[in-house]
């Protein structure tokens, strides 16, 4: 069996970090891969270092017929059996230039139809029931989507996105604390999340000046990109901060690469979201072995077990997460101990050996039922 996943762009994100992971653990899958995409990116570099054959495809505009008919060549030539799209264009474009040919075409929805433009509206109406089989990556996504297009179950699969732990096990000589000029003996806690629709970082400066004004001596580090199509979400928080005189407590860090190694260093971890499909940042952190606050948003039950994995806090609701984190701050050692046990635990479950496997079993389904 090969598979072809079809990407955008190759730049840094949820999806392309997954496909990259997934392409430097091709050894293990059962099944031979192959990429095809439309952009270059931050990441071309580290996919084209990768075993997987990978080819650049772009079309010249929205409806390029040379396109379509230069992406079946590629895909009749590759002998491929199964068409993975990442973004729905992608699998309309899969559908297109496949008509006849009796491939199979999935496409995982990575996100929700939020923010989408009514271009993308059109799209998703077009192709939402027309692929052999939608993917999405937590319960909560699948039966939004279930409820909102009035989908065939039987036709809809939940694929939790993995996540190669390898990469917490880093040699790193990262040390935030000395880059930064934090002292030792100061608690360092920090989120991750670019600034962008569905995170909400102001929730987190308003939680912080609530800790500052109770005497808590402590560096936050917001890790995460300011988005220059929405850049009032991150001025916003740097206006917020310097109005309360936070500004010398918290460190606006960007787009980072040593994530895994700043998690590590960090006493505990704070997120706040508005809507998420998954929460991959959530799980790195869980993994890392320190404590973890997320807001009780329906996704964010469902990965931390309810609660199991991490605290959660109601929310919008400030108050209700310094009361829990006061809790910890008086309780270190016990919860520390527990964020050891959840970090085993999570492992376990959000492997990227995981996510391969469920992927296989569900192409191996898919292919034989032609």
């Amino acid at each position: 069996m090969k598979v072809a996943y079809l990407l955008g762009s190759l730049n840094r994100g949820g999806t392309e970090t997954l496909l990259l992971d997934c392409f430097q653990n091709s050894a293990q899958p059962p099944y031979n891969m192959m990429g095809i995409y439309r952009k270059e990116g931050i990441l071309s570099s580290s996919f084209k270092q990768t075993k997987p054959k990978l080819l650049k495809l772009s079309p010249h505009c929205f409806f390029d017929i040379r396109y379509l008919f230069r992406l079946r060549k590629i895909l009749k030539q590759e002998q491929i059996d199964i068409v993975h799209a990442q973004q729905a264009l992608d699998a309309l474009y899969a559908k297109l230039a496949l008509i006849g040919c009796h491939k199979k075409i999935i496409l995982t929805f990575h996100g929700f139809d939020f923010t989408n433009k009514i271009l993308d509206k059109i799209i998703y109406r077009l192709i939402i029931k027309s692929t052999d089989c939608n993917i999405f990556v937590s319960n909560t996504q699948k039966e939004y989507y279930i409820k909102k297009y009035k989908l065939n179950s039987r036709r809809q699969q939940v694929v939790y996105n993995g996540i190669s732990f390898s990469k917490f096990a880093t040699d790193s000589f990262l040390d935030i604390r000395k880059e930064l000029n934090i002292e030792p003996a100061i608690p360092l806690f920090a989120t991750v999340g670019n600034f962008v629709a569905g995170r909400d970082q102001l929730s987190v400066c308003s939680f912080l000046n609530e800790l500052n004004q109770q005497g808590v001596d402590f560096r936050f580090l917001f890790i995460g990109k300011k988005n220059e199509a929405e850049p009032w979400r991150f001025d916003n928080c740097i206006a917020y901060c310097k109005q309360q005189n936070l500004s010398d407590k918290i460190f606006f860090l960007g787009g980072r690469d040593d994530v895994p190694a700043i998690l590590s260093q960090l006493d505990a971890f704070v997120y706040s979201s508005e809507y998420d499909t998954f929460g991959i940042a959530v799980i790195e952190a869980i993994a890392s072995g320190i404590p973890v606050f997320v807001n009780d948003w329906d996704v964010m039950q469902e990965i931390t077990e309810n609660g199991k994995l991490a605290i959660l806090y109601k929310t919008k609701d400030e108050n209700d997460l310094n009361r829990k984190f006061m809790h910890y701050m008086q309780n270190k050692s016990l919860y520390l101990e527990q964020a050891k046990q959840s970090a085993i635990e999570v492992k376990q479950k959000f492997s990227i050996e995981n996510h391969i496997n469920s992927l296989y079993s569900l192409y191996q389904f898919i292919n034989a039922n032609k």
